[in-house]
């Protein structure tokens, strides 16, 4: 599936961190049915043509875990060198913690502390650089 190419030239993206209350973070291993298939990433994906990084934010999180979440504020950027995407990283407040994956696009719902998700083998990339930016926001307050 082609993703919209934004006013910049670039894809755009949105991944979504959520914590429980024990300190866990949300994660999804990702379906055989999508790009990157089977690999560990926080719930996210493109944001599409006329659509703001909020409102992508939101549509992810319903689409791919079907939670409603409140969004916190963005706590990260990284926009890749070696091809066009730009990431942006948010915080989120859990409205339920009982996810309902989207079975096309999640395959295993999982919650992992920073240090789990930062250094899963299967992780993403970047996932660690995420993983920094949110915990300092998160100890910043």
């Amino acid at each position: 599936m082609s993703r919209p190419t934004q006013e910049d030239g670039r894809v755009h993206g949105v991944i979504v961190g959520c914590q429980r209350e024990d300190g866990r973070w949300l994660m999804i291993r990702r379906s055989k049915n999508v790009a990157a298939p089977l690999k560990v990433c926080f719930p996210g994906g493109a944001i599409e043509a006329g659509e703001g990084r909020d409102a992508a934010a939101l549509r992810e999180m319903r689409e791919e875990v079907g939670l409603a979440v409140e969004l916190v504020g963005q706590v990260w950027r990284h926009d890749f060198t070696d091809r066009a995407l730009t990431l942006f990283g948010y915080l989120a407040k859990l409205n339920s913690e009982d996810p309902r994956p989207c079975a096309h696009e999640v395959a295993e719902i999982m919650w992992l502390t920073g240090e789990e998700a930062g250094g899963h083998r299967d992780a993403m990339p970047m996932t660690d650089r995420f993983v920094a930016a949110r915990e300092e926001a998160v100890s910043k307050g």
